[in-house]
């Protein structure tokens, strides 16, 4: 008798369910086991919400490729970020195995040994065909990259660029890369709300988190009271260890973080108005303040540290310019506005954009994410590039062949 392709598809399909159910289960029931990994390289606080994160995004597995239905794929091909391996995991790797047969992964050498740890135990509990490549990133793309149906990369648009040159016609490529993310505080903003919501984004995991805001935008009929708002929580801040749930941040991993903010602190020094200490025997990074304004043209960077850039604006006229300049339109990712609500449908046209709330309220891994700069992500495929907000389930029914039904 000859078994139906669909039935032994939607079959395996409910194993490999199964399989991810028992991942949750054991975050659940394992928790303490998966905190001693992140937190080596991540705040309490932060691997705290990743793990909480990493359970409702698998707890929304079976509905998000059941919505979407992509087609049965070969192969897919990752490049792991450098944080959030956990959320990650889920994100690139368990949700995708129920429509790609195998999956090849690389972890980023900063936290390679953490991402093995965590596969070594994630892989005895799934048992998926889900392998990590301990390779160079040459032999990744001759290996793994090259055959594959799907290729993710997370990680710098310069390099995202450098493997796109390499992708096939029928290859489908997906970036993640890294936004501006801009606060945007109107001067009818709710200070108090908007001072917190900021500290807690810049100091999510000490400011090492690529949702973290590279730029405040605040009002100048508001902008002295919510520096001294701002500086006067940062005073009551506790420094800590990653293990310890009572600090609010807490070591620098990244030794290239300590290198490059201590040189942008030195160049800049004359617009620190609190803060810019180093420890580099400790680790420890004082949060620090810088203030400009808009026209000063203070350059923006990523900083990955518990830096908070202010900048003031005198009108809604030249904030909108420069927010719609190129420099901010291809890294346009995620805009958080607090006041100002009449600006909202001209920063949605670029932005995921939240009122009154942050990127991390409305983060939720089974939805699509991101913005529509090619600087922070895009899709890859035919030799077209497109902006938008992305979810690799659907992105695949969308790109690749004809969707499915699954039981």
């Amino acid at each position: 008798m000859s078994i139906n392709p669909e039935m032994a598809e939607n079959t395996l399909f409910l194993k490999r369910h199964e399989s991810i159910l028992k991942c949750l289960n054991y975050l659940i029931e394992n928790r303490q086991e998966v905190m001693d990994i992140l937190t080596q390289f991540s705040s309490y606080r932060a691997a705290n919400a990743e793990i909480d994160s990493t359970i409702l995004t698998l707890q929304g597995a079976l509905q998000e490729v059941q919505t979407h239905q992509p087609s049965w794929q070969r192969s897919m091909a990752v490049f792991m970020p450098s944080n959030v391996i956990l959320y990650s995991y889920a994100l690139y790797l368990l949700i995708p195995s129920l429509y790609v047969e195998n999956i090849d992964f690389r972890p980023s050498s900063h936290v390679n040994e953490y991402v093995n740890m965590l596969h070594e135990k994630l892989q005895a509990v799934h048992e998926l065909p889900i392998y990590i490549r301990k390779v160079s990133q040459k032999v990744f793309m001759e290996n793994s990259v090259m055959p594959a149906d799907i290729v993710v990369f997370t990680g710098s648009y310069t390099n995202a660029e450098k493997i796109k040159k390499q992708i096939r016609k029928d290859q489908l490529y997906i970036f993640y890369g890294q936004g501006i993310n801009p606060f945007i505080i109107g001067p009818d903003a709710d200070l108090e709300l908007a001072v917190t919501d900021v500290i807690r984004m810049r100091l999510f995991n000490s400011g090492q988190d690529c949702l973290g805001p590279d730029i405040i935008l605040v009002h100048q009929e508001v902008s002295e009271p919510f520096k001294n708002l701002l500086i006067q929580r940062l005073d009551e801040l506790v420094f800590g260890a990653n293990n310890d749930p009572n600090a609010n941040y807490s070591p620098i991993f990244y030794k290239d973080t300590l290198y490059s903010v201590s040189e942008y602190f030195n160049t800049n020094d004359k617009f620190i108005i609190y803060g810019g200490g180093i420890d580099f025997r400790t680790k420890k990074m004082e949060p620090t303040v810088v203030y400009s304004e808009l026209d000063q043209n203070l350059e923006i960077i990523e900083y990955f540290s518990p830096v908070f850039n202010v900048v003031s604006y005198q009108d809604d006229e030249q904030l909108i310019k420069r927010i719609s300049s190129s420099y901010f339109s291809e890294r346009a990712m995620g805009c958080s506005l607090y006041g100002s609500e009449h600006l909202t449908d001209v920063l949605r046209k670029k932005h995921t954009l939240t009122i009154n709330q942050t990127l991390e309220d409305v983060d939720q891994g089974n939805k699509p994410f991101g913005g529509y700069g090619t600087m922070s992500n895009y899709i890859f495929y035919d030799y077209k590039l497109v902006s938008k907000p992305i979810l690799i389930s659907e992105i695949v029914a969308e790109y690749l062949s004809e969707k499915r039904s699954l039981v």
